[in-house]
């Protein structure tokens, strides 16, 4: 058990040996409504988002039915801006980034 997990994730992310990868991601629910969100673990956040109270408020009204796009990014704050870059993408343009250019090697 980590008693101190945020100096634990700061040594982590401020190691040269051991690099943060994250990842932006979106989920398709099982209305066909698409969730957009940022992570460093995607298959543990869909879990959370499907099983735990960590999951996004967005799932209460449809659950998550799978991770259709993943895409990496350098660091957080790059995911960040990537994520508020397709939050402001209509739907249509979401289904064309999710068909073109899938990055996902496997199913989650």
């Amino acid at each position: 058990m980590v008693k101190n997990k945020k100096y634990l994730q700061k040594q982590i992310s401020s190691s040269p040996q051991q690099v943060v990868k994250w990842f932006v991601y979106i989920i398709r629910t099982k209305n066909n409504l698409l969730y957009t969100g940022i992570t460093t673990n995607v298959e543990r956040r869909f879990s959370e988002h499907q099983r735990s109270k960590k999951g996004a408020k967005f799932f209460r009204q449809s659950p998550p039915l799978e991770v259709v796009y993943i895409e990496q990014k350098k660091n957080r704050s790059n995911a960040m801006k990537r994520e508020n870059a397709i939050k402001k993408l209509n739907r249509k343009e979401k289904e064309i980034l999710i068909n073109s250019k899938n990055q996902i090697g496997h199913p989650i």
